[in-house]
């Protein structure tokens, strides 16, 4: 259920309203929206009479909400969620790119990347310290040293960092060096894990699993949201299908869906999405044209001789290409993109 708070209501209402759902033993989550307040009621709201609730002071209006997914859908916030991580903006006008290698191979070799994507605009540093891998014998990452050098890296150059977090034993250990925690596709639907991440206050980016639908997508982000961490991200990065000539096909249409239905950032991953470099451009391009709020991008100055995803990683002089292709294409739907930068 949620409860609409009449414009400039006194705050005293809002607690009126909030005290006497707790008291009967529901949760309520509290947004703000452009005019009003909105109440989120979780759990078994048919037992509580929404007339009454309605008449209540400062109460606009009360409505069930037919989506299982609460917090995360439209109907419970019909603004789109904008929030700030450093002086970076998500959800907002800028289409922000995260860039760097699939895994963090040494220091020079993040602090060489780190300086080509910052000056080509990124603003956020990716690369994985745990790299979860289909093989058992593939390189596994560098652990928190891998984490220490990317964090010097990201701070250098002016970036915020994301890297992917595996098990929910890795949280505490990661969140003390990253600003953003990936889930990967793997993860998605690890409920002990992404029930762990709603307890923290790191912000969350929850890539698609690889044959997840709709729906299941947005009931991970709710345990999430559930759990008190508001500040989520998703990332469509291809689906598994019949096809094998591309690593994944890349869903672009789950864009412009993921935000009608959810209030969330919606972010794509091409290089993920499609696994071949010669087609990352493309796709990145008809991920800006679908109105994507960001990209994540794989890049690495050697990708023949990387230790993961060299095949679907762009050369630093690739990653500049797509820069310039995708400030033009955000200028036209309204958007912007970071411009290059001298360091």
């Amino acid at each position: 259920m949620v409860i609409l708070m009449e414009k400039n209501t006194p705050e005293v209402n809002v607690e009126r309203v909030i005290e006497r759902l707790d008291k009967e033993g529901f949760d309520v989550h509290r947004s703000t929206g452009v005019e009003h307040i909105l109440l989120g009621v979780i759990g078994d709201t048919a037992k509580l009479d929404i007339r009454t609730m309605q008449l209540m002071e400062g109460v606009a209006d009360a409505y069930r909400i037919s989506a299982p997914y609460k917090l995360v859908s439209r109907e419970f916030k019909p603004d789109n969620s904008v929030f700030t991580i450093g002086d970076v903006e998500f959800g907002g006008e800028e289409t922000v790119v995260m860039a760097g290698p699939c895994s963090i191979e040494s220091e020079e070799q993040i602090m060489r990347i780190a300086e080509k994507v910052a000056a080509a605009g990124a603003r956020v540093l990716r690369g994985g310290a745990f790299k979860p891998r289909t093989s058992p014998y593939a390189f596994q990452g560098l652990g928190e040293e891998g984490l220490k050098y990317m964090r010097a890296a990201a701070d250098k150059y002016g970036l915020l960092m994301i890297t992917e977090v595996m098990d929910k034993d890795q949280i505490d250990l990661v969140e003390r060096y990253t600003d953003i925690i990936q889930v990967g596709a793997r993860n998605m639907q690890n409920f002990t894990f992404i029930r762990a991440l709603g307890k923290t206050r790191t912000p969350i980016f929850l890539k698609r699993g690889i044959s997840a639908t709709f729906k299941e997508w947005l009931m991970a982000a709710e345990y999430i949201l559930a759990g008190g961490n508001d500040k989520l991200i998703f990332c469509e990065r291809g689906i598994r299908t019949f096809e094998s000539y591309t690593r994944n096909t890349m869903d672009i249409s789950a864009i412009p869906v993921m935000q009608k239905l959810s209030h969330l950032p919606v972010f794509a991953d091409p290089s993920h999405g499609i696994g071949l470099r010669d087609k990352v451009l493309p796709m990145a391009r008809a991920s800006v044209a679908a109105g994507a709020h960001g990209l994540m991008v794989e890049v690495h100055d050697d990708p023949d001789k990387a230790l993961s995803d060299g095949a679907q990683s762009l050369y630093p002089h690739q990653f500049e290409e797509l820069m310039a292709q995708i400030r033009v294409i955000a200028g036209v739907i309204g958007r912007k993109i970071a411009e290059p930068v001298q360091l």
